[in-house]
């Protein structure tokens, strides 16, 4: 009987925003002002995927790309967290559900050696097409009205737990960690003995804190942290109890 541990990317992993540390690739630092108008609410990918074609054709490469990507610094101890994961996987799963790419993703799991920390990496589909121009695809459709359109977090989620129980895997509790709005949604489908660990100060925590405040019902547990090690202590008192 093992620990779900659910991750997102960018602002919990990595101490930044992928999609927007790779603009450091672009001339002078920054894009055009056309192109950063051109974001539309709920269609980030497409957006990304038109500040991709916008760095090939200024002539950016993937080698370039990845320096800057793998650049990234870590949230402060999450290198520690992972090496306590790897410790204990006969505890814990471990999974990524992430509105950033799968090359990033790889990029930076790889650089760092954490490949093997996690069981499954839930993402957009990311390649490099024949131009050298990286591309980006939505993860999938669904119908979930809270979410921007290429990804539903709580939906990945939901159709992983499925599966896993078809292998006949099931899990004692989930723990979720992540920052962001987009991290609300998978929140709420969380159960009893569930724990929610939003990063302090950021949107997922302030939005949970108001939720609480609405006393709006929340059957799970709520335990915010600022470092990768206050993570460790809490699944140090999940593993012992």
């Amino acid at each position: 009987m093992k620990i779900l541990l659910v991750f997102d990317f960018d602002n919990t992993i990595i101490d930044d925003n992928s999609d927007t540390w790779i603009v450091q690739c672009a001339p002078n630092k920054k894009l055009p002002t056309e192109l950063s108008d051109s974001y539309q609410k709920g269609f980030w990918t497409e957006f990304m995927g038109r500040v991709f074609k916008y760095l090939g054709d200024k002539g950016v490469r993937e080698h370039e790309m990845k320096r800057a990507v793998t650049s990234m610094p870590f949230t402060p101890g999450m290198v520690e967290l992972f090496n306590f994961i790897r410790r204990n996987r006969d505890k814990f799963d471990c999974i990524i559900i992430s509105d950033s790419n799968s090359v990033f993703i790889d990029w930076v799991l790889e650089a760092a050696s954490f490949h093997d920390v996690f069981d499954k990496v839930f993402t957009n589909p990311a390649a490099f097409n024949s131009n050298g121009h990286l591309t980006v695809e939505n993860y999938h459709t669904h119908s979930c009205s809270r979410c921007p359109k290429n990804l539903c977090k709580k939906a990945v989620l939901i159709e992983f737990l499925d599966k896993q129980l078809q292998q006949g895997v099931n899990y004692t509790q989930i723990v979720y960690i992540g920052d962001g709005g987009n991290d609300v949604c998978p929140v709420t489908f969380l159960k009893n003995d569930d724990v929610a660990m939003p990063r302090k100060e950021y949107t997922l925590q302030k939005t949970l804190s108001r939720m609480s405040q609405n006393l709006e019902p929340m059957e799970y547990s709520v335990v915010v942290w600022s470092s990768g090690v206050d993570i460790i202590s809490h699944l140090q008192f999940l593993i012992k109890e």
